[in-house]
């Protein structure tokens, strides 16, 4: 049920986005992921903006796709921002989650290589959520001004 009110508060803001001109700056504030293809859609539209993120928040699992489609050098982060990351998994009908091995190598290739080196220095994307903060983080995406 959590995920499912995630993903309509993220369509909503997805057709509120699409209606208004274009701001200086989209601010992920907290995202706890969900389906894929609503965040891509979303990150789509910013890269596509020109706009700047600035990750203010905990930004997990598909969220994270932001660093593999929006380009780097127009996200930010604040002290507040973590990325969590997960491999990736599927539910079917009987609402069993299935883990999609193949699609997790296709997602750690996508983002950053500092994203990916950081990523598979701790074992790779398992069901373990690995989060991503402080300097680590820092050391990788410049501080929002």
């Amino acid at each position: 049920m959590r995920n499912s009110a995630a993903l309509t508060v993220l369509l909503f803001w997805l057709s509120a986005f699409s209606a208004q001109p274009a701001a200086a700056e989209v601010r992920i504030l907290s995202s706890p992921g969900g389906p894929v293809l609503p965040y891509v859609q979303v990150f789509e539209a910013v890269r596509d903006s020109g706009e700047r993120v600035a990750i203010d928040g905990p930004c997990l699992s598909a969220c994270t796709l932001v660093l593999s489609i929006v380009p780097p050098e127009r996200i930010c982060i604040t002290r507040r921002a973590v990325l969590g990351f997960h491999a990736a998994r599927s539910i079917d009908d009987r609402g069993r989650t299935r883990a999609e091995p193949g699609a997790s190598r296709v997602v750690l290739e996508t983002y950053p290589p500092a994203v990916q080196q950081w990523i598979r220095a701790r074992g790779g994307l398992t069901s373990r959520v690995l989060l991503l903060r402080g300097r680590a983080l820092a050391e990788m995406y410049p501080r929002c001004r």
